[in-house]
């Protein structure tokens, strides 16, 4: 279903998204960032938040060297309250994301992943490119909320479209 180069290429694809997020939202005044926009983690920082977590959840079901967020769900939009720590901390997980698709092999995706939900409900065991493409899906959804909000703020928010990221292909 997918191979190593998708994983790698997609792991590329987050960090330089996230690094062309990352300067917008470090200029922006805290009331803009913590401002209810109506989406489900409140504003820009909260889904910002929510994302970062989301990837810390899914990466440590990939790899075990990598702890799970720290934080229950219900908490993840606050888990940095400035830009500034979580721009440190989505660096720092990104590099994490970069390091595990680097090291996969083609024999590393197949097979299954048992997944427990953090809300408490019961494991399931589901495909691993699956679990793969959702954790990149999932990235690609709250980055879309992102760029709406930032719009809407009156910011410009960055080039989303994969074909526009340095070294496609």
């Amino acid at each position: 279903m997918i191979n190593v180069s998708y994983v790698r290429m997609m792991a590329r694809f987050n960090a330089w998204q996230n690094d062309q997020l990352a300067p917008v939202i470090l200029d922006m005044p805290q009331e803009e960032l913590t401002k209810d926009r109506g989406a489900n983690s409140g504003g820009i920082l909260g889904t910002a938040n929510h994302l970062l977590c989301g990837d810390m959840l899914w990466l440590s079901r990939f790899d075990r060297g990598v702890e799970p967020p720290f934080e229950k769900p219900a908490n993840w939009a606050k888990v940095h309250e400035d830009a500034r720590s979580w721009a440190a901390d989505r660096h720092r997980v990104d590099g994490k994301i970069g390091h595990w698709a680097e090291g996969l092999r083609e024999l590393d995706l197949p097979g299954n992943l048992t997944i427990r939900p953090v809300d408490g409900a019961a494991a399931s065991t589901v495909s691993r490119s699956l679990a793969i493409i959702q954790f990149f899906n999932h990235q690609t959804h709250q980055r879309g909320k992102l760029h709406a909000m930032l719009t809407a703020a009156g910011e410009t928010a960055p080039v989303g479209d994969l074909v526009h990221m340095p070294d496609y292909v």
